[in-house]
């Protein structure tokens, strides 16, 4: 049976939400949440990436960084399934409590029941790429080999 998860207060798997509050260190900074530093990295090499950094909420770096579209890397799409990799690795490396969550799952088919958003999740047929959820097991099995 697939786990499902996409509201932060989901218990116990609203963990798997890059807007759950989860803080971790990566490339010198401290970034409150997973959603933090992937908005934040289509816009290196600009003072953009530290205004996200600082902003108070998952939600807010969202909405800056959709605000902002058209300053987007040109490179991004080919990048951000590497850079979503990245940060969701490091936050359960940094986060013990969560880490274990992660790794209870066994082989689970672990799904981001976004009703909205196709490639992150599975979208509102349910038939997206799902790759939030690929990610997150690709870090499970690499977790559990250390």
């Amino acid at each position: 049976m697939p786990i499902y998860f996409y509201d932060i207060d989901e218990k116990p798997f609203g963990c798997f939400s890059n807007f759950s509050r989860h803080g971790f260190e990566l490339d010198g900074e401290w970034w409150k949440t997973s959603e933090h530093y992937f908005q934040s990295q289509k816009f290196v090499g600009t003072p953009y990436v530290e205004q996200i950094r600082k902003l108070p909420t998952p939600k807010a770096a969202f909405d800056f960084a959709r605000s902002h579209q058209s300053e987007v890397r040109s490179d991004w799409k080919m990048v951000r399934d590497d850079i979503m990799r990245k940060a969701v690795e490091r936050k359960f490396e940094f986060n013990s409590e969560i880490r274990a969550i992660l790794l209870a799952t066994g082989d689970v088919l672990l799904v981001e029941d976004s009703p909205v958003d196709s490639y992150w999740g599975c979208g509102s047929d349910r038939q997206g790429k799902n790759m939030l959820g690929k990610i997150l097991m690709e870090v499970r099995e690499n977790l559990r080999k250390r």
